[in-house]
């Protein structure tokens, strides 16, 4: 094979020097074309072949793919030399109505609806028309004959035959007058025989699609009328012209013939059975024992007689019918009398006595000491009532008697009350004497009260309970604040305790509304109160303290999130130095704007509420904007200024502030001091004179010293959360 491709390859290679025509190397199911860039040609094998298109061109099988790929559903492929072509599946045909087709234009397989061809599924067969297919059913009056309903004629052995319902049976004193056929809708009609004549339904029979006669429902009575009737007897067959009677069950036949017959006058020929009652009661024992009979008309009945009782049934009863039966009536056991002993009894059945006597330490005060088994199964007595000799039942305050034997009694506290202390039980002793309960009962407390809050995170309550009794308790406190409408600070705490007095303290968040409950878990009782958490200082920022020379300086300060920001500000005091100064951080948190905001000197230059800035915050002084209503004015050259920063939160009627030094600017240095006296200031002064030129400042948590050669005051002081500040 390789030998014969050389040879092939070598045979179309031409020699040196000479051009090769490609086209007349090409294979016969190849044509020659021009290759795509116009550089030659080139050989490609026709549609439907595959190869190099010189040496071999074979045929391609365009169906190896899939019949429903190439040709469509519903069909089948046939791969031809070079080609290909398709047909319909059985149950359809092609949509240009040839016997092959190639897709290519459009054509594909449609259903066939067989059911158009008349006479398909046969005499009374009803076609249905499925993809690809059809099935057929019986009409009705027609049924499915050698298969199953449905079924297919070319495939089945099955077909329809019209329904026939036989010949018709006997119908009882009528005669056929007329039928038309026996197969399905077929009428048979019938009239009553000699001797008959029509009562009642319908004198026809027609044949069904089951292939059963529907009817006659005629009923066809004897000329004479009804049967007669006899006293105490009942039909055992009658034809309607001869009738045969017997007694009931409970006569016996006396006299007489027991046979009716319609006589060709119309006329019943009466029987003349007589027939008289049977007294079963004359039969010895036909009750049984302790049974009374009772005779009835052809029947009889048994009850039981007094000192037996029915078992299995009920009274009256038939002993041949019911399973009932009587027998004597038996009280059972003896229930113990209450301060008795028995003496004494003769048996437990119907009639029988027991005696009784009364208990060692009691005595006979009144009625009957004996007890009878009585008719009812039940003992009737005694009656006697057994006295202790101890006397009354001893009385404990505030209790009632639940039970006693006149030996023994049980009491209980009153509604009201609770058992305190005590044994419940009075027993009367062999002396005669009561050995009295101990009892104590006392008015019942709700088990929570005097509830109050001490300092704002303690709750006290007392507890009313059995004094060796644990009780468990859950403190649930759920604080919410109206200027924070997102805030529920809602928790719980669980303790157990045997102490009438106790206490939780709560780690309870300032400037909050707080509902507390207790509930005693045991005794499913909840108190609760309410309490407000007072405001406290809020805090200063961290301050980055600068001095600086510009009339324009940007301070800076970081700050951390609380709880307080929703109803806390910042203002920034701007205080010119003069000779001494004094600074109240407590000034009123909210002073006017602009032409109001005097104070001693110093004016607020800006107010900023609190969340409305970020972590850092940097602020310049003196850019003539308006900040919370307060104009930041410009700073006049050439003077000394102090810069505070005062933190300000304020609740309902409740104002706190604190303050902190945030910068110096420009010219002499002069001392800042806070006091929360004006005679300590004075103090401070003259401490100064004597300390040289040093100066301590305390910033947020600490204390520092600024100091210049210029400063008059050299102990220079600002403390954090006190009242003046002293320059």
């Amino acid at each position: 094979m390789i030998v014969v491709f050389l040879l092939a390859v070598i045979a179309g290679t031409p020699a040196a020097g000479q051009i090769l025509d490609v086209c007349t190397t090409c294979h016969t199911n190849a044509t020659c074309d021009n290759k795509p860039n116009s550089s030659g040609k080139v050989c490609n094998c026709k549609y439907g072949f595959v190869g190099n298109g010189r040496t071999y061109c074979q045929d391609k099988d365009e169906c190896q793919i899939g019949a429903s790929k190439i040709c469509g559903q519903h069909t089948q492929c046939h791969n031809t030399y070079g080609s290909y072509y398709c047909t319909c599946l059985s149950g359809y045909s092609p949509t240009n109505y040839m016997a092959t087709f190639i897709p290519n234009d459009g054509t594909y397989c449609q259903d066939i609806d067989e059911c158009k061809i008349t006479g398909l599924c046969g005499q009374g067969g009803w076609c249905r028309n499925l993809e690809g297919s059809f099935e057929c059913a019986c009409l009705l009056g027609y049924q499915i004959h050698n298969g199953a309903e449905p079924f297919h004629p070319h495939r089945d052995k099955a077909s329809c035959k019209v329904v026939d319902c036989g010949q018709l049976a006997p119908v009882e004193d009528t005669v056929l007058l007329s039928v038309t056929g026996t197969t399905y809708g077929n009428v048979a009609t019938y009239v009553c025989d000699e001797g008959f004549i029509w009562a009642s339904g319908d004198n026809t029979s027609v044949c069904g699609a089951n292939g059963l006669w529907r009817g006659p429902t005629v009923v066809c009575e004897a000329k004479c009328g009804p049967v007669p009737f006899l006293a105490n007897s009942e039909v055992v067959w009658h034809n309607r012209s001869v009738v045969i009677h017997r007694c009931m069950d409970g006569y016996h036949i006396w006299k007489g013939s027991n046979i009716s017959v319609c006589g060709s006058s119309g006329v019943w020929q009466k029987a003349t059975l007589r027939c008289r009652d049977i007294d079963e009661c004359r039969i010895t024992g036909l009750c049984g024992e302790g049974g009374w009979c009772r005779n009835l008309e052809g029947s009889f009945e048994c009850t039981c007689q007094l000192g037996y009782q029915v078992h299995n049934g009920a009274e009256p009863f038939h002993p041949q019918r019911d399973k009932a039966s009587c027998k004597v009536v038996d009280c059972g056991q003896l229930a113990p009398v209450e301060d008795t002993v028995l003496l004494s009894v003769t048996g437990t059945t119907y009639g029988n006595v027991a005696t009784y006597v009364c208990d060692e330490g009691f005595i006979w005060a009144s009625g009957d000491n004996t007890s009878v088994c009585g008719a009812n199964g039940l003992w009737r007595g005694p009656t006697a009532v057994c006295e202790a000799k101890c006397g009354p039942v001893p009385f404990l305050a505030n209790s009632e008697v639940v039970w006693h034997n006149r030996s023994v009694v049980i009491y209980r506290c009153m509604d009201g009350y609770h058992i305190w202390k005590g044994s419940n039980i009075s027993v009367c002793g062999s002396s005669g004497v009561w050995q009295k309960a101990t009892l104590r009962c006392r008015v019942i407390k709700p088990p929570i009260n005097h509830l109050y809050v001490v300092n704002e995170k303690c709750v006290h309550w007392k507890a009313e309970k059995y004094e060796e009794d644990t009780e468990a308790y859950k403190v649930t406190y759920i604080g919410t604040r109206n200027y924070q409408r997102s805030f529920r600070d809602k928790r719980k705490q669980f303790l157990n305790s045997k102490a009438d007095q106790l206490a939780v303290c709560l780690n309870l968040l300032p400037a909050t509304n707080y509902n507390i409950s207790i509930t005693a878990l045991s005794a499913r009782f909840t108190a609760s109160i309410t309490t407000n958490t007072s405001l406290p200082v809020p805090p200063v920022p961290v301050v980055y303290y600068r001095e600086f020379e510009t009339p324009v300086p940007t301070l800076r300060l970081h700050r951390s999130a609380n709880t307080l920001d929703p109803i806390s500000l910042y203002q920034v005091f701007v205080l010119p130095v003069e000779e001494i100064m004094v600074f109240d951080c407590s000034f009123p948190g909210r002073p006017e704007p602009i032409s109001k905001n005097k104070l001693s000197g110093g004016y607020i230059t800006a107010q900023i509420l609190v969340r409305h800035v970020g972590t850092e915050v940097n602020f310049t002084v003196g850019d003539g904007i308006h900040y919370g209503g307060f104009y930041n004015a410009p700073l006049e050259n050439g003077r000394n200024y102090y810069i505070i920063l005062r933190a300000v939160s304020q609740w309902n009627t409740a104002i706190k502030s604190s303050c902190v030094l945030w910068a110096k600017i420009k010219g002499t240095s002069y001392v800042l001091r806070v006091s929360s006296l004006a005679a300590a200031s004075v103090g401070l002064v003259a401490l100064a004179i004597f300390s040289g030129y040093s100066c301590i400042w305390y910033g947020r948590y600490r204390v520092e010293t600024l100091c210049t050669p210029q400063t008059k005051l050299i102990n220079c002081l600002i403390q954090r959360n006190t009242t003046y500040t002293t320059i």
